[in-house]
């Protein structure tokens, strides 16, 4: 198993042995599993991240493909855009979304309040500067 599939499964366990809670670096952040499709494997996977609410709607969050600063996107960001739905589970529930990507102000206008949030965004952004924009999806409960 490669770090990245082991730290995966361990804060997918970790998860939801703890009703969607983790410590370590996301002690106290809010994490969501995402499940998506490989859209050339078809194979099933659920992919741990922070996420930000949305202001009003409780039914929308937000996810960033930050790949920790890497100068690509994840895996899993082409596979939910692709697809346009998936699901997640958020603390002990589990529900179907439909998959937005965000763009110009709106994109940058949500980015930036999670980087103040958690200033490691701030970083990653930094990180990725003239290589590429780190894209922004909103998930709505379907």
């Amino acid at each position: 198993m490669t770090e990245a599939l082991d730290w995966n499964a361990q804060t997918i366990a970790e998860f939801r042995a703890n009703e969607g809670r983790v410590g370590g670096n996301f002690e106290g952040a809010p994490i969501v599993l995402a499940h998506h499709r490989g859209r050339k494997s078809g194979r099933a996977y659920a992919t741990p991240m922070m996420y930000l609410p949305h202001d009003t709607e409780p039914d929308i969050i937000y996810v960033f493909a930050t790949k920790a600063g890497a100068p690509t996107d994840p895996d899993w960001y082409y596979n939910l855009a692709a697809a346009g739905d998936g699901s997640v589970e958020r603390g002990t529930e589990t529900y179907k979304v439909t998959v937005r990507e965000l763009a110009g102000a709106d994109r940058d206008r949500v980015y930036a309040e999670q980087a103040r949030r958690y200033p490691g965004f701030a970083e990653y952004e930094r990180q990725t500067a003239g290589v590429r924009v780190i894209p922004v999806l909103e998930l709505k409960r379907a």
